[in-house]
């Protein structure tokens, strides 16, 4: 099957075309505001150490505070320093009482599964940032996932721990590839992305740009990949519950409680019928952008 991504460029069965990566990262692309500041403020720097040759201690710490500011911006998930970043949804889909509760890192073969049977019987959509590496290997499932009405986003496609540290042609061929895998396998091309950890750099905006991809962190999450106990993490989501939270589980490396149940399972009941009695909906990310309730996706 063949997709198109956002940049027009084409991908087959599971993996991009090897001339997408590289026609991506030579595409012109506009860099959020703070990165060019920060180009800026090293050319200043340079100009100032090569001007005025004693400043150069001066301007040797001006480059290592920019430095800094951008490292703390890629690791503080929540953060637009580097570019647009949902941690809430639209004000259109909060005016509605719209909540999105998305589901990371599978999909599981055990835990996905009973997630799914949980949403239905809480008449509930949720968002599942799906790993394609685990896709491919379980495509059924994620072809289940769209069939029940929720959504299948790019979460990566190997999940490496060393994201953050990719640079632009590696970090653009890891999405691509799970861009292209995600969508032929359910015949949805994802609108959004989830870094891993949700750690990031600035070359991560203009990638997610060039593949018409939405960055998209969360309100609250659980940390229900931690401990054992239920408990605080049902207390972490539900803490100043709102119209317009994004809030984050997992079905992939989740925790399990005493009794060996993944902590998803034992939060997710309570969390959704406190959820409807706030009178809030949970829905995909996408409906909430679109204002389509129940919407899963864009058929690619």
């Amino acid at each position: 099957m063949t997709t198109t991504s956002g940049d027009g460029l084409l991908a087959t069965s599971g993996a991009p075309s090897a001339a997408a990566p590289a026609a991506a990262t030579a595409a012109a692309t506009a860099w959020p505001a703070y990165v060019k500041a920060s180009v800026a403020w090293h050319l200043a720097a340079g100009a100032a150490a090569a001007i005025v040759p004693s400043s150069w201690p001066w301007a040797l710490g001006a480059v290592a505070a920019n430095h800094v500011v951008l490292t703390a911006g890629g690791l503080w998930p929540r953060s637009r320093w580097l570019g647009s970043n949902w941690t809430r949804l639209p004000a259109d889909a909060a005016a509605r009482g719209e909540i999105a509760i998305t589901i990371d890192d599978g999909p599981d073969p055990e835990l996905t599964p009973a997630i799914l049977d949980l949403l239905d019987e809480h008449r509930a959509h949720a968002t599942f940032f799906c790993i394609a590496e685990r896709a491919r290997a379980r495509p059924a499932l994620c072809r289940a996932i769209v069939a029940r009405g929720h959504g299948v986003e790019n979460h990566s496609d190997r999940h490496t721990h060393r994201f953050s540290l990719l640079g632009p042609r590696a970090m653009a061929r890891e999405i691509a590839a799970a861009q292209a895998s995600l969508a032929d396998i359910t015949g949805v091309a994802p609108r959004f992305f989830r870094a891993p950890a949700g750690l990031r750099n600035p070359f991560l905006a203009p990638v997610l740009q060039r593949l018409d991809l939405q960055l998209v962190s969360w309100t609250r999450r659980g940390f229900d990949t931690v401990g054992n106990d239920p408990t605080p993490v049902l207390a972490r989501l539900l803490r100043r519950l709102g119209a317009g939270d994004i809030l984050l589980l997992h079905d992939g490396h989740g925790a399990r409680d005493g009794a060996g149940r993944a902590l998803a399972l034992a939060v997710l009941p309570a969390l959704l019928e406190r959820v409807w009695a706030a009178d809030l909906s949970p829905v995909t990310l996408l409906a909430a952008e679109s204002g389509a309730t129940g919407s899963a996706g864009t058929q690619a």
